[in-house]
């Protein structure tokens, strides 16, 4: 992430993640400058405004000076790579009985290899994708559930499965972000 900011208190963001670039900014024509500046060191294409980027949909409205960020697509991908996609929605990030602690860790071997078979820690890690970008509602849920990924036991399985019934149900829920003169602020 590079950051220009001028005098009048106008501001350039530039985010660049492998192959994809995106640029925000205040002054349209700044943007438009750098755009033309980039362009003239490496062949870029200009895709117009965002509508998607990293696994995420992006809905802008500039009248009302909103943006939405929405995982929907990535949430279903998830469920499908996990087996999930066919499980009944919940209406809680986490059941109060996960009872989750240490003392469920495998001890021996034999368990410990059984559970590196079992995709415990890509489950928790998609989760937390989810809930850095648009899910900031599951962060202590998954944090609940990230506390065992190097050693995982059948008992942290149903609890990582229950977050994933969750985001089915919660699957359109997006995050908001208010713009004003001064800045931007989300809720």
């Amino acid at each position: 992430m590079f950051v220009k900011s001028y005098d009048e208190g106008n501001f350039l963001i530039l985010l660049l993640y492998v192959d994809a670039m995106l640029v925000v900014g205040q002054d349209t024509k700044k943007i438009a400058s750098l755009k033309k500046e980039l362009g003239k060191l490496f062949a870029m294409k200009d895709l117009g405004p965002i509508k998607h980027i990293l696994g995420m949909h992006i809905v802008h409205d500039r009248t009302k000076k909103v943006l939405w960020l929405l995982q929907e697509k990535y949430v279903t991908k998830i469920l499908e790579r996990f087996n999930m996609s066919k499980e009944k929605p919940v209406g809680s990030t986490l059941a109060t009985n996960y009872k989750l602690n240490a003392r469920h860790c495998p001890k021996g071997e034999k368990d410990k290899t059984e559970m590196r078979k079992v995709s415990y820690a890509l489950a928790v890690s998609s989760l937390m994708y989810a809930m850095i970008y648009t899910r900031p509602n599951i962060a202590f849920a998954v944090g609940m559930v990230s506390r065992y990924m190097s050693n995982p036991s059948r008992e942290h399985r149903p609890a990582a499965k229950w977050i994933l019934r969750y985001l089915k149900g919660t699957s359109r829920v997006c995050r908001r972000y208010l713009f004003y003169d001064c800045g931007c602020f989300t809720n």
